[in-house]
């Protein structure tokens, strides 16, 4: 390895007592000490720029700053680039690292602020904070003159906003708060001057106006009124004037990306101008398309950057104006220094980058103050722009390092920590490993990285030898020993020497040669189908001692065995077999298989290929050309065959994007494996369409294409007829004529619409009708001649640019019809109940106004005028109805007419009706009941109706026993009623009420049980709504008490 030149001693014992107390001080001597871990000022909070109301009550503004350092990190601040004082009866107090302002004035602290932090490593500067003060002054009180204008004219009404800082936004009041003017389109109010333009006044807007400003800053919000001006309109002049741009956005708007862009554009005009927005040089957004006077871009970028054109048109014309939106940019860094580390004597190159527009100059600084200032480096420090290079770095080079890249809009920092190291070798960290493995007739690689700075000369010993360079042993440059075809006599005592200027050091470590891995049973290559399984089998032997592994790669990617619901099981019989199976075979897994047997020292491997067939891969490059009406020529590429040949092609077609997939008819019928294009047959003409192509092969068919591009087929005659044809009713002197539109698929080109023909039947010539619009369904044809209810032939074809469809067949259509003419005769009306009654008439002769459908009853109170009356209709042609909830003992007037579709006829003469009286109210009392062998007789004491009452003619019982479920209904005009009974009736449910000329009373109801003989019960009923859930609760109450009392 040769020799190592001769130091002088007395160079080399200066050059270790400067190191030395270099050292002393260095973070990275301190961290190899042990002491703990020394760094510098990284800033985790920086002040941010702030805006401070000058009427604010706050007494203090507080500039943040806080940095991450070890040791800590102390503060200063400095504004507009000087040093602050900072002591003890200033104003400006530092709180830990804040800083805080007392009392603040615009002539005393408004300006640039940064904040430096340091450390014994170094200083670092943060970013510039800007403190403003805003403020918003009182308008003027002298009084605003009136603005005069005709009426129809466009008018302005300034602002003239007070003094202020920032910016403001405005409203306009009219006469009073809060009535705000709106933001129509006849109304504008700029957010730039603030003043407000009426694009065509009209008597609304005479009254008083005022400007509204307001100043929104970081801590307030401030608003102000103008005084009112008063807006007066003379006659309105009725002419018509083109539009006249009066609120303009200027020739160029400046904007930093990220920014919300506004462009203004209002005009006078009568009619009220349409406002339109382009871009000259591009498309304008759609999101950003507008009707409205202002252009919002509320993120502006540089594809935002062109000319722009708002155009105001009305009826007598039009005006426009252009302006250009021209983008820029804050500094934004592409590349940045980060912490390094390097050795005492190295060469180091730092570079950063940033973008911004306009582009951004970069500087460096160092500790806080600029690089080139300090002189003593300029020998070995190069700065250029974004690069800074040092040359034999020395540890005063160490520190904190900025780079600084600016432009107009904005400065930005990037910091980094140059820690320069001097170190004597130490093995502490890195030493040679203790026992080294090797595998017999392999290769060993035994790493030397002692931790030195700087890097130190490494040599390799064997027990007292000192080894060179041979055939079987390389020291690397970087101090490696490579052993190769090792033996066993390469067994033993490896030591490594490392040396630099700062000391030496060494570390040994002891080779130990074991057996090598050997492959006894290598997987072999298969062919299979896709599902099926296989087992890829591999064997090994080696070295005894040492733990054997086996790991597989497909195509040189590892084999995942734990992942879910995967394909891959491994064997676990025993260490030395590592066979693979593959359940259920996919395409997927057709590849170069490799099984590595490894050792800690070793390994071996070996390669099988594995063969999966398949259906076939997805055809690419589907083309379609040669579009015709109902045809198009298909073309595609060959997919993979998936180690099948392909025997046959299948072509799909769908008319939506989200469509269902169709297979279609073509030329060829049957598509062979190698062709690549067909035509496709029955296509509907003007129709849009997508195709795929799926390939097959004997082991099924294939994964389809990626759709092809949407064409749509050419226009063609309309081949279908509409249907549904029909129609009917209207006004009179009309015939309505409707149909069934014709969907999409029909309709076979643009220009679509409806030719309709018609002729009253028995005539020879036929009318027809144009109707345009696929949607149209109905047509009306209006005739003062047209009599009511006259048949109409009807017939109807389509027809699109390219010519007339096929004629449907023809219908009957009735025109219109009228309202019967004819009144129903001998209405007759009486009453039947007290809520009923009848009514009866002659019918109504068909006449030709229309196909009759029925009769109305009219009916109304005595006393009542007919126009409150209630109706009823039949729904069919009966002569008879019953008329139902009406009032008892009450007279009510009664009418008939017929109706049609088209309404009601005359009405019949009157005639009157009365209802009965009421049926009494009160139910049968005191019923009694006694068995026989074979009957059951009830009895209860009769029911004398009241004077307002209807008499009672006779009693209805409803009878239900427990074996016929079935109520029977029984009548009898006394007060008792004897019924058959069955010996094994258990139990009966009884409800007797009185029926009479005003209809059935009120029901008593009762539960009897039978227990062996004769029995007798009386019970005082009361009325019992059956419906009722109580009522049910309580027969059961009631049975169980019967059922007691006849047991005892």
């Amino acid at each position: 390895m040769g020799t190592r030149p001769r130091t002088k001693p007395h160079l080399l014992l200066l050059l270790l007592l400067l190191a030395t107390r270099a050292l002393v001080s260095s973070p990275a001597w301190n961290l190899a000490q042990g002491s703990p871990a020394a760094f510098g000022p990284v800033f985790e909070d920086q002040p941010l720029g702030l805006l401070f109301p000058e009427e604010s009550t706050e007494e203090q503004v507080t500039l943040v700053c806080r940095a991450r350092a070890s040791p800590p990190a102390t503060y200063r601040w400095k504004m507009n680039g000087t040093e602050m004082n900072l002591g003890l009866g200033s104003r400006h107090q530092l709180v830990g690292g804040n800083l805080v302002i007392m009392n603040p004035t615009k002539a005393q602290d408004a300006g640039v602020y940064q904040c430096l932090a340091s450390n014994p490593v170094g200083t670092v500067v943060s970013r510039e904070a800007v403190l403003r003060f805003g403020f918003l002054q009182e308008f003027s009180k002298e009084e605003r003159d009136p603005v005069k204008a005709h009426e129809g004219w466009g008018v302005m009404l300034p602002c003239n906003p007070p003094a202020h800082y920032p910016g403001l936004s405005y409203r306009w009041l009219l006469n009073e708060f809060p009535n705000f003017i709106p933001t129509d389109g006849r109304h504008f109010v700029s957010q730039t001057t603030g003043n407000l333009y009426i694009a065509r006044t009209n008597a609304s807007d005479l009254g008083n106006y005022s400007c509204l400003a307001t100043s929104h800053m970081d801590f307030s919000t401030k608003s102000v009124f103008s005084k009112f001006a008063q807006l007066n309109l003379a006659a309105e002049d009725p002419r018509l004037f083109a539009p006249s741009i009066k609120a303009r956005f200027p020739a160029e708007t400046y904007a930093l990306v990220g920014q919300q862009v506004t462009l203004e554009c209002f005009a006078f005009g009568n009619p009220v101008p349409r406002i339109k927005w382009r871009k000259v040089d591009g498309s304008l957004s759609p999101q950003w398309a507008t009707a409205e006077p202002t252009l919002q871009i509320p993120s502006v970028s540089f594809e935002d950057e062109g000319t722009y054109e708002c155009e105001a048109e009305n009826s007598r014309g039009r005006d426009t104006v252009q302006g250009r939106i021209i983008v820029q940019a804050q500094p934004e860094w592409l590349k940045v220094i980060s912490d390094t580390e390097a050795d005492i004597g190295a060469n180091l190159r730092w570079g950063c980058a940033a973008a911004g527009k306009p582009r951004p100059t970069v500087r460096w600084l160092r500790n806080g103050e600029p690089l080139a200032s300090q002189g003593s480096a300029q020998n070995r420090v190069e700065v250029s722009a974004g690069d800074l290079r040092f040359s034999k770095l020395s540890l005063e080079d160490s520190g904190m390092y900025q780079c600084v890249a600016e432009n107009k809009h904005g400065t930005i920092y990037a910091s980094a920590e140059l820690a320069v190291q001097a170190l004597a070798p130490d093995f502490r960290q890195n030493p040679v490993r203790r026992l080294i493995p090797a595998a017999r007739g392999g290769e060993i690689s035994i790493a030397c990285q002692p931790r030195a700075a700087p890097k130190a000369t490494v040599l390799w010993s064997k027990g007292t030898e000192i080894l060179v360079n041979s055939s079987r042993l390389t020291v690397t440059p970087d101090g490696t020993l490579v052993i190769r075809n090792i033996s066993r006599s390469d067994e033993g005592r490896y030591t490594c020497f490392a040396e630099n200027f700062m000391g030496k050091a060494n570390s040994t470590g002891v080779l130990s040669v074991r057996d090598a891995t050997k492959i006894t049973l290598a997987p072999s290559s298969a062919d299979i189908n896709l599902g099926d399984n296989l087992t890829l089998q591999c064997h090994a032997s080696h070295d005894p001692t040492m733990d054997l592994t086996f790991t597989w790669t497909l195509d040189d990617f590892p084999i995942d065995f734990d992942k879910p619901g995967g394909h891959y099981r491994r064997a676990s019989v025993k260490e030395t077999v590592g066979d693979l199976t593959i359940l259920s075979a996919q395409l997927r897994h057709g590849g170069t298989y490799e099984c590595m047997a490894q050792t800690v020292v070793d390994s071996a491997s070996k390669e099988a290929t594995v063969l999966v067939r398949g259906p076939p891969g997805p055809p690419g490059g589907v083309v379609v050309r040669d579009i015709g009406d109902t045809t198009v020529q298909l073309s595609w590429s060959r997919g993979f065959d998936n180690h099948s040949p392909i025997a046959k092609y299948t072509l799909q077609a769908r008319t939506r994007p989200a469509g269902k997939w169709k297979q279609v008819r073509t030329n060829p019928a049957n598509i062979e494996g190698n062709a690549e294009t067909a035509q496709v047959l029955g296509l509907t003409p003007w129709m849009d369409y997508e195709f795929r192509v799926l390939a097959s092969n004997i082991l099924g068919t294939g994964e389809p294409s990626g759709p092809s591009s949407r064409i749509r087929t050419k226009e063609a005659v309309p081949s279908v007829a509409p249907s549904g044809l029909g129609g009917g009713g209207g006004a009179p002197g009309e015939l309505i004529v409707n149909w069934t539109p014709m969907s999409r698929e029909y309709q076979n080109g643009d220009g679509f619409g409806y030719l309709l023909s018609f002729r009253r039947q028995g005539s020879s010539s036929w009318q027809t009708a144009r109707v345009p619009g696929a949607d149209t369904q109905y047509f009306v044809y209006s005739n003062e001649s047209i009599r009511p209810y006259t048949p109409f032939e009807v017939k109807i074809r389509s027809y699109n640019r390219r010519g007339d469809g096929p004629e449907s067949l023809t219908a009957t259509v009735y025109s219109a019809e009228e309202e019967p003419r004819v009144a129903p005769t001998k209405v007759w009306a009486k009453g039947i109940s007290s809520s009923e009654m009848n009514v009866t008439w002659e019918p109504v002769q068909q006449d030709m106004n229309g196909v009759l459908l029925g009769y109305e009853i009219r009916y109304w109170k005595a006393g009542d005028k007919e126009a409150a009356a209630d109706r009823v209709r039949t729904a069919g042609l009966e002569t008879l109805a019953c008329v139902t909830g009406l009032h008892p003992n009450t007279k009510y007037h009664v009418t008939v007419r017929a109706y049609n579709r088209a309404g009601t006829g005359p009405a019949s003469p009157s005639t009157n009706a009365t209802t009965m009286k009421p049926p009494p109210q009160r139910p049968p009392g005191n019923i009694s009941w006694t068995f026989s062998s074979s009957s059951l007789s009830i009895r209860w004491d009769p029911v004398v109706a009241l004077r307002n009452e209807s008499a009672v003619t006779g009693y209805k019982m409803l009878y239900q026993n427990d074996l016929h479920p079935t109520p029977i209904l029984h009548l009898t005009s006394k007060n008792w009623i004897e019924i058959p009974m069955l010996e094994d009736t258990g139990h009966a449910l009884v409800q007797i009420r009185t029926t009479g000329p005003g209809g059935d009373g009120i029901p008593a109801e009762v539960h009897i049980v039978r227990n062996g003989g004769t029995s007798m019960m009386v019970e005082n009923a009361a009325a019992c709504l059956a419906p009722h859930p109580s009522a049910i609760l309580s027969r059961s109450v009631l049975m169980l008490i019967l059922i007691g009392y006849l047991e005892l």
